[in-house]
């Protein structure tokens, strides 16, 4: 498989009704963009990937590049909200966030289990 050029983490916890929901939607989502890695984060069974970022409201989508993020927040948990952000990032000129070290350093820990 060769390597994704996006990154779409959800950080979400177990006992969050919508996530348990929001998460057959959005790993549908991994066969319409083939050249995205789309990875589910429980924020407590994973808290020693996730910290020191306090994640306090359920969805929160990372989205990154290899080289920064592009997006860093909670959202809608609807598909539609999820795939046109995806589509969105995924176009030439896509906008990227201010860089905040800690959700860079949180990405690249992410990059650093899939690629």
């Amino acid at each position: 498989m060769p390597t994704p050029t996006l990154l779409v983490a959800c950080l979400c916890a177990d006992w969050c009704g919508a996530c348990r929901e929001y998460q057959p939607k959005f790993e549908q989502l991994q066969a319409t963009f083939p050249g995205v890695q789309f990875v589910w984060v429980d924020v407590e069974d994973e808290s020693e990937l996730v910290d020191p970022i306090e994640v306090e409201n359920f969805p929160t989508l990372l989205i990154a590049t290899p080289d920064r993020v592009q997006f860093f927040g909670t959202v809608m948990p609807h598909l539609e909200t999820l795939q046109r952000l995806v589509e969105t990032q995924l176009a030439p000129g896509a906008p990227a966030q201010p860089q905040q070290p800690i959700v860079e350093a949180l990405a690249q820990r992410l990059w650093g289990r899939i690629v």
